[in-house]
């Protein structure tokens, strides 16, 4: 990578890390290793920095080499105009900031034919030269005399009005000036908004309706209300504008212009206006614009990432046979039958609920099902109908004498099993089935696992974060995709159960050699060890290397490949077996060898204390799971619609969304009530996302109803942990 030392000052500067560490992950990344593989298996190399810090790097890194990039054309455009000197070249190099870039080569930029321009073609620039200079007593007579010598036919009026835009030109692309307008926009500037009058009385405009006449300082503008105001204004019921006091700012920047009183000194002090309005003012605005936004995008796609990947790290069931309910009114409710591996064993629609009422049939099918295919668990989608289906179940399950204990029932989220059903995965892996058996085959499966399930779905799709399709698409889907990503290789892929979707994640591998992977175990059969994997097509050294640690095979010969411990490290694992008189397998079984081991006897050159800490670990627990246990969840009967609602109630309920001015609870009534980020806890909370997670089980006061608009106002304050 070029500039490294560079970049390594720069961010170990700004992230307050050690430069050593930055400068060995910078060259780990050039080298093409991932940040889960980084932060896992490269710990004495980068210090132990972990995923959250590496991304950091990365991302940064990737902003100076754009800034690097720009820095070259910036070069090349005034070399080429012959105004390249020592100095500005210094600066240019020196400069790491993508504004103060800008700003420097502003001046230089070919831009469209302006009035300063056309000014300077006249023979203008010495009028206007010495206009700034402010010693004519007679800005006319100078105005004259410069046009005699340039023998003009212009008036002295109009020439007089050419200089003025040569100065006005000047001041807006002079540094000071830029920096002190932005130094004032950052302090003091307001962000208003008001309806578009011919269109603030529709219906489409009323959830706008909070913005129609709205002003707060800039630097308070949360990300949500940023993002609502734009998406309002795109959609044409809202006109956004960030102002700042101009009489103020003005008058100075006239104190960095005008010297005394005087002819001079009033014609540049309209020319710095004429700067100010025309030039500098849309400038700056259309800049904090689009901060403003950036800021915004941010917040809103950390917030979706954390909310990503706590849905990710759900918690599995787990391998057992599953009844997935996709449930409705009309359509019927449609069940389906999985096994252990999550493979369609039988799919069937019923319909307990009116207008068809069969409800007898359907608790006959539904004990035949259960019966017939040993189901231990049922997934109902949390949808239409859900908790309806959920009362028939529980009714059906009381009533039937089973030969096995009865199945539980857990209610999933099906945010997005639609998008799924109808895609290209969905139909390669059910060809001869419609998509509401594909919608509810995804539902069973998010049970028994949600993280090889919900990779199959476009994260924007499954609806856990606010204005995704209004902020900056490429840095959402490099978010999400680094999420995922970090997801899958924390828990780590069974090799021989993995689809190829799941695989894909994986470090080092991506869709091809995923795809190569599933190939390879359709025609030789189920891996029996990760150095199989070497003979897969177009899987080299370098990405056996990246992938080999976060793939499993559970009941391979070496128990090691069904750990995190990398096959880089079996040596020292089987170094250690040896001096203990066992093999690899009492190793891990027996509690009291390990304790035995002195593992500074096993520090080398190439690993350290941190990689053997994590050996150790990894031997107590080989291939543990770090997500969570499962929980069944049970809303308040008492309650069934909003209207059975009433301020002061005390209610069960699970966290839906996570946005950053609070959480949305699920309390059974078919709308989500708002915990505002103020009633969240009984102390100052500044983010959410370190208080509540994605589908928690919470407890909830309800503050208020409002019938009008559905909306339900909760509160977590002073209420005990659920």
């Amino acid at each position: 990578m070029e500039h490294i030392k560079i970049f390594t000052r720069l961010i170990a500067n700004e992230l307050h890390l050690q430069e050593h560490a930055v400068e060995n992950t910078l060259k780990l990344l050039d080298e093409g290793c991932t940040i889960p593989f980084i932060s896992r298996y490269r710990k004495e190399r980068t210090g132990g920095l972990d995923e959250v810090q590496i991304t950091a790097i990365s991302n940064r890194a990737e902003q100076l080499q754009e800034i690097a990039k720009r820095k070259m054309t910036i070069v090349k455009t005034i070399t080429e105009q012959e105004k390249m000197t020592p100095e500005l070249q210094k600066r240019i190099d020196d400069c790491w900031e993508m504004t103060v870039l800008e700003d420097i080569y502003l001046p230089y930029k070919p831009k469209r034919r302006t009035r300063a321009q056309v000014a300077r073609e006249q023979g203008l620039e010495p009028l206007a030269q010495l206009l700034l200079m402010q010693r004519e007593a007679n800005p006319e007579r100078a105005a004259q005399r410069q046009l005699s010598i340039i023998n003009s036919p212009l008036s002295v009026e109009d020439a007089i009005k050419g200089a003025q835009d040569i100065i006005a030109e000047q001041v807006s692309e002079d540094e000071r000036s830029r920096n002190l307008v932005r130094s004032i926009f950052r302090r003091e500037a307001f962000i208003e908004s008001k309806a578009v009058k011919n269109k603030k009385d529709t219906d489409e405009a009323q959830k706008y309706s909070d913005y129609f006449e709205w002003e707060e300082p800039l630097k308070r503008c949360s990300s949500h209300r940023m993002l609502a105001m734009r998406r309002g204004t795109d959609e044409g019921f809202l006109r956004i504008s960030i102002t700042i006091d101009d009489e103020d700012t003005i008058s100075r920047l006239q104190r960095n212009y005008v010297r005394g009183n005087g002819a001079c000194q009033r014609l540049v002090a309209e020319a710095v206006e004429d700067g100010y309005k025309r030039l500098l003012l849309p400038s700056i605005e259309s800049e904090f614009m689009t901060l403003s936004k950036e800021k915004a995008d941010e917040e809103a796609i950390r917030v979706f990432a954390e909310n990503l990947r706590q849905l990710l790290l759900s918690a599995p069931l787990g391998q057992k046979r599953v009844m997935g309910i996709d449930p409705g009114f009309r359509t019927g409710c449609k069940v389906v039958c999985l096994d252990a591996q999550g493979n369609l064993l039988h799919h069937e629609a019923i319909f307990p609920h009116p207008p068809v009422n069969h409800r007898m049939q359907a608790n006959i099918h539904l004990q035949q099902m259960i019966e017939k295919y040993q189901i231990v668990a049922i997934a109902i989608g949390n949808g239409t109908a859900s908790r309806e289906t959920k009362e028939f179940v529980e009714e059906v399950l009381k009533e039937t004498v089973l030969a096995n204990p009865a199945p539980t029932i857990y209610v999933v989220s099906e945010d997005g099993a639609s998008v799924y059903s109808a895609s290209k995965a969905a139909r390669d892996e059910f060809p001869d089935e419609d998509v509401t058996v594909r919608g509810a085959v995804s539902i069973g499966r998010r049970l028994m696992d949600p993280l090889a399930e919900l990779v199959k779905i476009d994260p924007k799709s499954i609806g856990v974060g606010q204005y995704q399709h209004d902020v900056d698409q490429s840095k959402l889907k490099h978010a999400l995709d680094q999420t995922v990503e970090s997801c899958v290789n924390l828990v780590g892929v069974n090799l021989n159960t993995a689809s190829q979707h799941l695989l894909t994640y994986v470090s080092g591998l991506g869709p091809v050699l995923a795809q190569n992977i599933v190939d390879y175990k359709k025609e030789h059969g189920a891996f029996t060890s990760r150095a199989q994997l070497k003979k897969v097509p177009r899987l080299g050294p370098a990405a056996y290397q990246q992938c080999a640690g976060f793939l499993r095979i559970p009941n391979a010969k070496n128990p090691l490949d069904n750990s995190a411990v990398h096959p880089e490290s079996y040596h020292i694992v089987e170094q250690m077996a040896a001096d203990q008189h066992c093999t690899v397998d009492d190793l891990i079984k027996n509690k009291g060898t390990r304790e035995k081991i002195d593992i500074k006897r096993y520090i080398s050159d190439e690993v350290g204390l941190p990689t053997l800490t994590d050996i150790m670990k990894e031997l107590e627990k080989p291939g543990r799971d770090p997500r969570e246990q499962i929980e069944v969840f049970e809303f308040d009967s008492s309650v069934q619609t909003i209207d059975d609602l009433h301020e002061g109630m005390v209610l069960p309920g699970i966290v839906t969304n996570i946005t950053n001015f609070g959480a949305f609870v699920d309390i059974g009534v078919h709308q989500d009530g708002l915990v505002h980020v103020s009633q969240l806890a009984d102390k100052y909370v500044s983010d959410p996302t370190q208080v509540v997670r994605l589908h928690q089980h919470v407890m909830v006061r309800v503050i208020s109803v409002d019938l009008r608009r559905l909306r339900i106002s909760l509160s977590m304050k002073k209420i005990g942990k659920r």
